[in-house]
């Protein structure tokens, strides 16, 4: 079964169940969905450009809770954690610090990068090995601290 059709069972079942956020949440990911495949010429999207769509409506809504807590609004904080949690149901498992490092050092070692100018191409290389199995921000993080010291 493929991403949206897990999606459409999921919210045909939150909508049995009556759960309001959950619905809520699937059927603004599915607006986003069909947003990218009108975006696309109305060809269907691939499980990969999927889970891009996916992993934007989780960073929306994790800058989201940032705001709410900055500006003392914990329910809506709530909420949109919540909400994140519903959609990471449909990404793949992240792949931990440790596995990230590796695939870094054997990036960096087949460049032969020896400081931050290289900084660019190693980051490149990194996401397209990791294709989508780890948050952007903790990789440029980590090459940052490899080519530095």
């Amino acid at each position: 079964m493929d991403i949206i059709q897990q999606i459409s069972q999921d919210l045909n079942q939150a909508l049995k169940e009556k759960n309001e956020l959950a619905v809520l949440t699937l059927r603004q990911v599915r607006a986003a969905i069909s947003n990218a495949e009108i975006a696309n010429s109305r060809e269907k999207l691939t499980d990969e450009q999927i889970v891009k769509i996916l992993k934007t409506e989780v960073k929306k809504r994790k800058e989201s809770i940032e705001l709410f807590t900055k500006g003392n609004r914990p329910e809506l904080a709530k909420k949109e954690a919540a909400e994140v949690e519903i959609v990471s149901r449909y990404l793949p498992p992240e792949m931990s610090e440790e596995q990230v490092s590796q695939v870094i050092d054997s990036v960096i070692g087949s460049f032969g990068a020896v400081g931050p100018k290289d900084m660019g191409k190693v980051i490149g290389q990194v996401m397209a090995k990791l294709a989508g199995q780890a948050d952007g921000s903790v990789v440029s993080r980590l090459i940052k601290e490899k080519l530095q010291s």
